[in-house]
């Protein structure tokens, strides 16, 4: 049962990843900042890219998406590598 319920949980943190990624590549585009769609993309996004904000800055480049995508990665792949373990 245990085994499950990480597996949903993974799959849902697999499918916010890729929600990460279009916050990053819609927020390139200006004119895709005011719609609705980049709107909820953002309020999902937002909380876990906030943590990072202003870390990663140098001059006027912002590097932040790449440490949160770096440790979500990681934390991604961690429960994966759990779940291969409990499974076998």
């Amino acid at each position: 049962m245990f085994y499950y319920l990480l597996l949903g949980a993974y799959w849902l943190l697999r499918i916010y990843f890729y929600v990460l990624i279009a916050y990053v590549l819609l927020s390139w585009f200006p004119e895709f900042r005011r719609s609705k769609f980049y709107l909820y993309i953002y309020r999902l996004a937002n909380p876990y890219m906030r943590i990072f904000r202003g870390l990663l800055v140098f001059g006027q480049m912002d590097f932040t998406p790449i440490l949160g995508f770096i440790l979500y990665q990681w934390g991604l792949s961690t429960l994966e590598q759990a779940l291969f373990l409990m499974g076998s």
